[in-house]
């Protein structure tokens, strides 16, 4: 039996907490619980008890690790992605990450996995709203590969960004073309995503991000495409919420202890 710990009790990390109190996570025990917003953890720990799961919310990431687990799902934030990355590896704990923007920095990047290496652990790169890393993977290592990131989101869904203006309200609108270290940069919470394509593909500095704003749109269109010499692969995603990404967490760690594994 795994010791699982969740960082981030929104809406998603939450998501993750059911499935494994539904019996969809037979081979962790769910042990700690840790968010910025303390009254989140506990009110998760205690909704979780009602479900006859015992797991302790913590106050701070120290005492989280404190319980030996063995994987902790990051459901937070890119900005506590980079706090807690490197300590837990240290620890020797693998992390199943949701905010892998926080890896479009390429120094973070080796010195994650340098410490993973050295402490037996792992990250895993959860899928998110997107997917095909399989694909992507393989079409890179052929070489001469080229990709691109299509992402489209209503309006709505930009608020409090630096590309944000009524107009879109009524106007749709190309809000953003470069690469994904640059997307990420702009965007530090909403394109998650691409970084993590880009990351098993062509890498952030090469991957090419378009951002496009409908009025009326809801959700979120994930579209990358790949090419090299001899493959074009397109693996095309839409998700009217953004449920898919803790299921994707879930997906990732019965595929950690599976037998049998895809991809």
């Amino acid at each position: 039996m795994k010791k699982l710990v969740i960082v981030g009790c929104g809406r998603l990390g939450s998501i993750v907490a059911d499935a494994a109190a539904a019996g969809l996570l037979p081979e962790y025990e769910l042990v700690g619980l840790f968010s910025r917003t303390a009254a989140r953890a506990e009110a998760l720990a205690e909704r979780l008890a009602a479900k006859g799961i015992a797991c302790r919310s913590c106050r701070t990431l120290d005492e989280l690790l404190a319980l030996g687990p063995d994987y902790l799902v990051e459901a937070a934030s890119p900005a506590a992605l980079r706090e807690l990355a490197l300590p837990t590896l240290a620890a020797g704990c693998s992390i199943v990450a949701l905010s892998i923007g926080a890896f479009a920095d390429d120094a973070f990047y080796a010195e994650a996995a340098r410490t993973a290496a050295a402490h037996g652990a792992r990250v895993h790169l959860a899928s998110g709203a997107t997917g095909g890393f399989d694909v992507l993977r393989t079409a890179a290592l052929m070489g001469g590969a080229t990709a691109e990131f299509f992402n489209e989101k209503g309006p709505n869904a930009l608020k409090g960004t630096p590309v944000y203006d009524e107009a879109l309200q009524q106007e749709a609108r190309t809000v953003f073309t470069g690469t994904a270290a640059e997307a990420i940069a702009k965007f530090p919470t909403k394109v998650n995503v691409t970084v993590a394509a880009a990351r098993a593909s062509v890498g952030p500095a090469q991957m090419h991000v378009t951002m496009r704003s409908t009025p009326g749109f809801t959700g979120d269109t994930q579209r990358v495409e790949i090419r090299n010499g001899q493959v074009r692969a397109v693996v095309d995603v839409y998700s009217a919420t953004p449920e898919i990404a803790a299921w994707s967490v879930v997906a990732t760690l019965r595929q950690a202890v599976s037998p049998i594994v895809f991809g």
